[in-house]
């Protein structure tokens, strides 16, 4: 593995064990060059209860690895989230930088009702 991914999984370590006390169900963002994948995960971590990505018919337009993309799936984890009852949530970036599609994607899913 090379350093790059190993520091960036250290990082996203540290942030999860911090998330790990709050006990609050934890929105986990992925990022790859082509899609952006977004999960809400139980306080435990042991049972995924909403998921959403770019991989998905409703969503796989020419707009998939981009601001754009990354900003319909927050705002359709947190539609989907909401139905299940699911209102507050802790962010997890994963160890990436908070800024271009990570930062779309939380401040989409802020706007579509999510507290984190």
């Amino acid at each position: 593995m090379n350093s790059k991914k190993q520091a960036r999984l250290k990082r996203a370590l540290r942030g999860r064990k911090h998330i790990e006390a709050l006990e609050v169900p934890r929105l986990s963002v992925y990022r790859s060059p082509r899609h952006i994948y977004a999960q809400i995960l139980s306080p435990g971590g042991g049972r995924v209860e909403v998921a959403a990505s770019t991989l998905e018919a409703a969503l796989r337009t020419d707009n998939t690895g981009n601001v754009t993309g990354a900003s319909r799936v927050g705002s359709l984890i947190a539609e989907r989230a909401k139905s299940k009852g699911i209102e507050k949530v802790a962010f997890d970036r994963s160890g990436y930088k908070y800024h271009g599609r990570v930062k779309a994607l939380a401040d989409a899913a802020r706007e579509g009702g999510l507290q984190f």
